[in-house]
């Protein structure tokens, strides 16, 4: 027996259902099924009893089919219900799954959805009142289409006890991991994680991943203005700068500026500095000092300070996990 092997608190196994509706997307699905639906008893006895339900035959990713052993009302019977990604956040999910989803919580079990899984739960009412997140490309469409959620952007799950949601693609397997720490222990989760070959927990959250936005076209007031404020990114710049380039008021810059950005002058600014500085960490040699006199910083400390707040890593870990060289 592997020597982290033990005998779990209850002699019968846990059970997890995935949801499979029509359309399930493949990645996700796959992730969740080797952690729970593979044999890991070698690990924890006994392992998970895994179920798959949905409709006979639905279509999972672009050309699969499954091979489901029970319909969606199968997942009420569960004590922790997998919901992986959701094809289309603009579709309502099947009434026969949110009504199971609603039987299942009520019943006490535990539902965990995978990227943009969270979408379906929250169609469910059961992110109401609750921090949860998905993947940072579809944060602000749940919280616009589900005002009583709270919507957490850069993180890459959250678990509310009996709810619990990923971000994006791979932050699935954090939360699929951090369950079987919670079920088994660390020991249990870190010698799966080496298994399949993952970091057991990763540094950060999902922030590290998002694309610091930079406003494009020339129909706005600010479309000569944002050119020569990135040209002079290494240089101390004011707003009264900026405001002078643009030949208007402070105030009206200000205006502009949350009009066509979002936010203030000063924090776009600091968003194409922490994104530059991603970029040369990404793609160059410079040390941590170079690289804040080259975007602006002006000391290491102060690209420290701001880097590890945006990203949610510092500068170091950061090159070791995208660094090209």
């Amino acid at each position: 027996m592997h020597p982290v092997a033990h005998l779990a608190a209850h002699s019968a196994a846990h059970s997890v259902a995935m949801a499979l509706p029509e359309g399930t997307m493949l990645f996700e699905a796959a992730g969740a099924f080797e952690v729970f639906g593979s044999d890991h008893s070698d690990l924890a006895a006994p392992w998970y009893s895994f179920t798959t339900c949905g409709p006979a035959g639905s279509r999972v990713g672009d050309w699969l089919r499954a091979d489901t052993t029970h319909g969606l009302e199968a997942v009420a019977e569960a004590r922790t219900v997998i919901v992986p990604a959701w094809r289309d956040v603009e579709q309502e999910p099947p009434q026969e799954l949110l009504d199971a989803l609603r039987t299942a919580h009520a019943a006490g079990a535990r539902i965990a959805s995978l990227c943009t899984g969270a979408f379906v739960l929250a169609a469910a009412g059961l992110l109401d009142g609750r921090r949860a997140t998905t993947h940072w490309a579809h944060t602000a469409r749940l919280a616009e289409r589900y005002p009583r959620v709270r919507v957490d952007a850069e993180v890459l799950f959250t678990d509310e006890g009996s709810v619990l949601t990923s971000a994006g693609k791979a932050a699935g397997m954090d939360l699929c991991l951090h369950i079987v720490r919670t079920d088994h222990g660390a020991t249990v989760a870190n010698a799966l994680a080496r298994h399949l070959v993952t970091p057991p927990h990763r540094d950060g959250g999902q922030a590290q991943f998002i694309p610091a936005p930079v406003t494009h076209g020339r129909d706005h007031p600010l479309a000569d203005l944002l050119p020569w404020v990135l040209a002079r990114i290494d240089q101390p710049l004011t707003v009264e700068d900026m405001a002078r380039q643009a030949g208007m008021s402070s105030r009206n810059l200000v205006r502009h500026f949350h009009a066509v950005t979002g936010t203030a002058p000063l924090r776009w600014l600091l968003s194409q500095r922490v994104r530059e500085a991603q970029e040369l960490l990404e793609s160059s040699d410079d040390t941590v000092e170079r690289i804040a006199a080259r975007t602006g910083m002006g000391t290491s400390a102060t690209l420290r300070r701001h880097f590890t707040r945006v990203t949610g890593l510092p500068p170091e870990a950061y090159r070791r996990t995208f660094g090209s060289r």
